[in-house]
């Protein structure tokens, strides 16, 4: 039997138990439960939503956004929730948006714009889309890794340069890519073949150039897991591809062809077998090319190349670099948030293999890669678009901005209006807006002569002389020169019949005289 002493002793032991913190769990292992495993990754995204909304807002209150993207795509999703063809003004008169990239997807968010239809609807929904990608790659890593590696890739991926530089200029398509390749990217690395192909089978609706990630995505299903699902996947990506730019996007341009197929069909080589062996070469030069693509692996500390899932990158890396577009071959603006999944999915597969070893060192290389990663984020932050929060101009409205907005409020809703490319998404969810001075013309872009535009129509014109700050991106007027918009808005006044309604601080409002409107 127990005595007395027993008893207290074992009692004294389970004290002691309970005032003893649990173990941390062994990388790869279960969480403790001091906080919810699968609360974790959706924490993570919380946070980031709030960074990347921040940011986005707080430009677009500046008036940093454009016309050029945020006017376009806020045109298309405002006919979408109309139940109207995307036809854009922004991009031609009554050119369809689908003639330009092939992006039904954003159909999707038609609801949540008739709801609240406004320009900082889409910003808000591209920084919950980019944030959510943070919930697959977190989750794989918590469950390979362990949870301080999972905080690790949580604050790489969220202020990754990629996904920073797409979060602060203005809204693009790819923004419904991210989340649906970070998915798929967890599956893959789960090794849950169907469900990999099925969250990326969506990306052929979200611009026409994904449909090769899908084919890469399916090449990488043929190699490790059931061949004729990869199979089937990969010829449907390039079959997407091929049809959405030979058939569908001519059949919705009102040229009649494909609007960016000259970025990649123009060659300084005299025949197609030189312009094929010179490809390797023409893809990283210019030096930016190459410093790209260090830089869109730079993140994961490079340890994202020893994953075979890095080849899920080239399709993108391929067409950016082999353009002519000098925009597609550096760091900013949107075309590396596709990238960025890629990267830190790379990073988890390269030390989940590290993990699976008996190699003595392989804890110190796990925590000397996370490490690293940690220092490269850091560096890297200053550089790119999050940091304009610890900017001080960031969190001041100067009277700039509140003249602008005063001329702004001053054009009746339902107007015709030619507008600066910053003003623009100022107005498209109220009027209708083109820019000013014309453009494009004849739904062609740059491809006239800027000598001789067109009258302007509008009822109303509102120009800004001055050039916003820009940064990260270059300070400047777009699309033409501040010469040329001068003088096409003093055209306005002496030749089309335009009077001047008020003018503060380098902003000036015209509104067409009645008897000059066509």
């Amino acid at each position: 039997m127990r005595t007395f002493s027993d008893n207290a002793e074992t009692r004294r032991r389970g004290l002691l138990r309970s005032l003893v913190p649990a173990p941390l769990p062994e990388p790869g292992g279960r969480p403790t439960a001091r906080f919810p495993a699968g609360l974790l990754p959706w924490s993570w995204a919380a946070a980031f939503f709030l960074l990347y909304a921040t940011v986005s807002v707080r430009r677009h209150t500046l008036l940093r956004t454009t016309g050029y993207d945020l006017g376009i795509f806020e045109q298309a999703v405002r006919a979408y929730s109309q139940l109207r063809a995307p036809v854009v003004p922004l991009r031609g008169e009554q050119f369809n948006l689908l003639g330009d990239h092939f992006h039904p997807a954003l159909a999707v968010l038609a609801p949540l714009y008739r709801l609240w239809p406004s320009p900082v609807c889409l910003l808000l929904a591209q920084s919950a889309l980019l944030a959510l990608a943070a919930v697959p790659l977190v989750r794989w890593a918590l469950r390979v890794l362990g949870r301080r590696s999972a905080h690790v890739v949580a604050l790489g991926y969220g202020l990754s340069w990629g996904t920073a530089s797409a979060a602060a200029f203005d809204f693009h398509e790819v923004a419904l890519a991210v989340p649906l390749i970070a998915f798929a990217l967890e599956a893959l690395g789960r090794r849950r073949w169907g469900p990999a192909v099925a969250w990326a089978a969506p990306l052929v609706l979200v611009k026409e150039d994904l449909g090769l990630t899908l084919a890469a995505l399916g090449c990488y299903v043929a190699w490790k897991g059931p061949r004729r699902l990869g199979i089937v996947a990969a010829v449907a990506g390039l079959l997407a591809s091929a049809v959405e730019i030979k058939l569908l996007l001519p059949a919705f341009n009102p040229a009649g062809g494909y609007a960016h197929g000259g970025l990649l069909a123009e060659s300084a080589h005299s025949s197609l077998l030189s312009t094929i062996a010179f490809a390797p070469l023409d893809a990283l030069r210019p030096d930016i090319k190459a410093m790209t693509v260090i830089l869109v692996f730079a993140p994961s500390a490079l340890l994202a190349l020893r994953s075979p899932l890095a080849l899920l990158a080239l399709p993108t890396l391929a067409w950016r670099m082999l353009s002519q577009n000098g925009f597609h071959w550096g760091t900013s603006f949107h075309y590396s948030a596709v990238l960025m999944p890629v990267v830190f999915a790379g990073l988890i597969d390269s030390l989940r293999q590290w993990r699976g070893t008996d190699h003595p060192l392989a804890t110190r290389q796990i925590r000397a890669s996370l490490a690293t990663v940690l220092a490269v984020t850091a560096v890297m932050l200053p550089s790119f678009p999050l940091a304009q929060l610890a900017q001080r101009a960031t969190w001041r409205t100067t009277q700039h901005v509140e003249a602008a907005r005063s001329l702004l409020d001053r054009i009746p809703d339902g107007a015709t209006v030619a507008a600066s490319n910053r003003l623009a998404p100022q107005l498209t969810s109220r009027c209708e807006v083109v820019l000013f001075p014309t453009f494009p013309v004849g739904a062609r872009l740059y491809e006239y002569d800027k000598k001789q535009l067109p009258r302007p129509t509008a009822e109303w014109i509102i120009h800004d002389s001055r050039a916003p700050e820009a940064w990260p991106y270059k300070t400047g007027h777009w699309p033409y020169p501040p010469e040329q918009q001068a003088a096409e808005l003093d055209a306005a006044q002496r030749k089309y019949g335009y009077e001047r309604i008020a003018q503060r601080d380098g902003v000036t409002l015209l509104r067409l005289r009645r008897a000059a409107r066509p």
